[in-house]
């Protein structure tokens, strides 16, 4: 049998070289410095635009990771209700997205509260409501009390990816994790999140669920070397832009003596990514506040604002009569009034006409 990290006397002594990480450490550190410096320089509605977005991308992405497609204006919504922003278009969650929000937030919003069992029992449970993961049962809100093993390939065929720590130990070896995810000793929380994650992937304490709740304390130890609990970056759409090379990096350092250089040095490189992306949208959110300003004593009905706030987040091929019509569930003719009043405001702009279709388009953009 391959000899894992949790296989050595006191494996969770994990050690790193710094100066494989310094330099990337130090630009997260001021990239993160850098983006709550322009965030709270923004309007209160275009900083609560970001976060909501933020928020959603990284439930939505997190679930992708492990090939589950939420509803990204589900899960836009819930978020948005249990946060109290207003937002147009609301539309209804079920209970399985209410559950991944649910646990999403409280990571998040309470990140100075300890980590315990309980907790993520909570969590556990709030992600699997209905005691199953896809046909299967599992066990639900506690630790698992069988083997694990991650498997790949046919039966007979099987690839043995990892071999989890063996059950009986699983309690003691949490135990000994929450001492140490809840202690305040002179490390970097940065360092911290990127050290939980693999800590925390290497026990697999449950029968399923082990990489969104990993990336839930992922989130809540970057909260708190934030020290807030709006975020601003997404590591879980990094880590599903970046996921070959998460499991190849994972499995090289799962069989490590102790020394975990190469995964916080992917972690922070994966981190340092999701911040220059969020650099990105950054210019979206203020452009999309820029507009808004301009236009807060332009009359606008309800459905023009949902389309204009797609048009402004990036409206995936082109607008027609129809789509509008589609989107904001009204009839063809009510879409073209609608849309022709925006062009008379200077808003909307006809991009091409073929035959009787015409495609528009946001003026400047």
């Amino acid at each position: 049998m391959e000899k894992y990290i949790y296989h050595y006397n006191n494996w969770t002594q994990f050690t790193w070289q710094d100066k494989a990480i310094n330099a990337v450490f130090g630009e997260v550190r001021n990239t993160q410095g850098k983006i709550n410096g322009q965030m709270n320089a923004l309007g209160f509605s275009a900083k609560e635009e970001a976060m909501l977005t933020t928020l959603t991308l990284d439930v939505v992405k997190s679930s992708e990771i492990e090939g589950e497609l939420l509803n990204y204006d589900q899960v836009r919504s819930s978020i948005a209700r249990r946060l109290g922003i207003n937002t147009a278009g609301l539309v209804a969650s079920n209970r399985h997205i209410e559950g991944v929000v649910e646990m999403m937030l409280d990571a998040t919003q309470n990140y100075q509260k300890p980590l315990t069992h309980e907790r993520l029992f909570g969590w556990h449970a709030a992600l699997f409501p209905t005691g199953h993961s896809g046909p299967y049962k599992i066990e639900v809100g506690q630790y698992r009390t069988g083997e694990m093993q991650i498997v790949s390939g046919a039966m007979g065929k099987e690839k043995i990816h990892y071999e989890a720590v063996n059950a009986v130990l699983v309690k003691a070896e949490m135990d000994k994790f929450l001492i140490w995810f809840n202690s305040y000793e002179n490390i970097d929380m940065v360092l911290k999140a990127a050290i939980a994650h693999f800590w925390f992937i290497i026990i697999h304490p449950f029968d399923d669920g082990n990489g969104r709740i990993a990336r839930a304390i992922t989130d809540m130890l970057l909260a708190r070397a934030d020290d807030s609990g709006e975020r601003f970056y997404s590591m879980s759409s990094q880590i599903l832009a970046e996921r070959k090379r998460y499991y190849e990096v994972l499995q090289n350092v799962q069989h490590s003596t102790g020394d975990i250089t190469e995964w916080l040095k992917w972690f922070l490189h994966c981190l340092k990514n999701a911040l220059q992306e969020t650099e990105n949208t950054m210019q979206k959110i203020l452009g999309k506040a820029e507009f808004w300003k301009l236009h807060e004593h332009t009359p606008i009905n309800e459905r023009q604002r949902v389309m204009l706030n797609k048009l402004l987040d990036g409206f995936d091929g082109k607008l027609q009569t129809l789509k509008w019509a589609k989107l904001t569930k009204c009839s063809t003719d009510t879409a073209l009034r609608d849309i022709k009043d925006l062009v008379e405001k200077g808003i909307l702009m006809t991009e091409k006409q073929i035959g009787r279709n015409a495609n528009y388009k946001l003026v400047n953009h």
